[in-house]
């Protein structure tokens, strides 16, 4: 698209459009609220011997997926509304990529005829980069303290690549799995299921961490530094989420009329609503779990357990249907948590939390709101893109989720194969032992713990 450069357009730089700009930006805070509090999660439960390189780590591969998503990630999302109106990929992606003629452009001497509210799109690389971030932050809770950083930040590129064209397939209203009837409101599948789909391929070549499912000749129990750092983080995204929601909809005249991305019926209070519900159902049963079980696990794993199985319907859920959700989600948590536990699994969030609440989500989605009229785009009355010509289907949701997961297991086989035999891909046993912060950075811990001394005296 020719861009021009001269001319003021006052409709691209209205209050309108500003109070939609700001509303989009409190979006990307929601969602820097949210890696803030995940890193917290994780700074209270790994090991206290690899704190700092385990916080680090998802630190710089956060940034890795920010900045991969800025440079290609916007251009392949974006492509749908492109294709929409007999426009390419590749159209997308010239306009969208880091050096891109609408990436580059200021508003106010942009043709709205060329590209209408281009503000809020560009606001929209930010938002959606946080998130091509995010996704390498969560993978990492299922790698962390074993897998090699060379080959944790090759793969922190290349799934804000896949990330990017699986989001373009699954979220937002004209994409080809959304046109045709899967429902996402939240980007469960290409944010959750994605990086579980690569967890489960992984996790397996890495093994168990020494001491963690059983005691280890050289450590006799694997103990998290500040359990209690974790609960504050939890509420931190709470927090921090809301934001988020309010970025997933879209805003047409009449000035506050709301449609989720998906264009579903919807309003601002029942989708923000829908996201307190499920939470405060799932605290509760995590809560009943935990005194149950003597399990601390519990009491983090409820809550989110709630909000990842209600994300994908946020916006077509009544406020009692999301709370009932968040009741009963934990004990999908509960079910997959205990068969990874007993099956020595390494790993207790994502399969718990992204595979197994999310992907029963989305299945209540698809039986609750079967016929839920959606899809296309608002304005537009005919045709293969017209506004909430498709409904939400059962079908579509099993074959959305199937997808997102599969192509996760894809990228994990290809990129695990790659990384066996160029970088390596996990850290020795005597390494994770000793501790990559004094391995990698000389740093050792100032407190020294009952696991800790078992070393020194084998």
């Amino acid at each position: 698209m020719s861009v021009e450069t001269t001319a003021v357009y006052a409709e691209q730089v209205s209050l309108n459009s500003l109070v939609q700009n700001i509303l989009y930006a409190s979006g990307t805070v929601g969602a820097i609220l949210v890696v803030v509090g995940l890193l917290m999660i994780d700074a209270g439960t790994a090991r206290r011997k690899n704190l700092f390189n385990s916080t680090i780590e998802k630190t710089m591969g956060f940034f890795l997926g920010f900045a991969t998503y800025f440079v290609i990630g916007f251009g392949l999302w974006a492509g749908q509304y492109y294709i929409m109106v007999d426009a390419t990929m590749m159209d997308s992606i010239k306009d969208w990529w880091l050096g891109g003629a609408l990436t580059n452009a200021t508003a106010q001497h942009t043709d709205p005829a060329v590209f209408p509210g281009l503000n809020t799109f560009q606001i929209f690389i930010f938002f959606l980069a946080t998130f091509a971030g995010i996704i390498n932050i969560l993978l990492h809770f299922a790698v962390s303290e074993r897998m090699k950083a060379s080959a944790y930040y090759i793969l922190c590129i290349v799934m804000a690549v896949v990330s990017s064209g699986l989001s373009w397939a699954t979220w937002g209203s004209v994409g080809p799995l959304t046109n045709a009837g899967f429902h996402d409101f939240f980007g469960v599948g290409f944010v959750y299921l994605f990086p579980a789909g690569v967890a489960m391929v992984l996790t397996p070549k890495l093994g168990a961490r020494p001491g963690m499912m059983e005691p280890h000749p050289r450590v006799s129990a694997y103990l998290a530094p500040s359990i209690g750092l974790a609960a504050p983080g939890l509420l931190l995204i709470f927090a921090g989420l809301p934001m988020v929601i309010l970025s997933c909809l879209f805003f047409f005249d009449p000035e506050a009329l709301a449609v989720s991305v998906t264009m579903a019926d919807t309003s601002v209070g029942i989708a923000i609503n829908n996201y307190a519900l499920v939470w405060a159902g799932g605290a509760i049963t995590g809560m009943l779990l935990s005194y149950k079980s003597g399990n601390y696990a519990y009491t983090l794993l409820g809550p989110l357990a709630g909000y990842v199985a209600g994300a994908s319907g946020f916006d077509v859920y009544l406020p009692w249907q999301a709370f009932l959700l968040g009741l009963v989600a934990p004990l999908v948590a509960f079910a997959v948590y205990e068969f990874t536990l007993k099956r020595g699994i390494d790993e207790h969030k994502l399969f718990p939390l992204f595979l197994g609440c999310g992907t029963f989500g989305m299945i209540i989605v698809g039986l609750l709101h079967a016929g839920t009229p959606r899809g296309g785009y608002f304005g537009i009355e005919e045709g293969p893109y017209a506004f909430q010509h498709g409904e939400i289907s059962l079908f579509m949701q099993l074959i959305g989720a199937v997808v997102c997961v599969g192509v996760g297991a894809v990228t994990g086989m290809v990129m695990g194969f790659v990384l066996e035999r160029t970088t390596g891909l996990r850290v020795s046993e005597d390494d994770q032992i000793e501790g990559l912060d004094k391995i990698l950075w000389e740093i050792e811990p100032d407190v020294h713990t009952p696991a800790d001394s078992s070393v020194q005296r084998a």
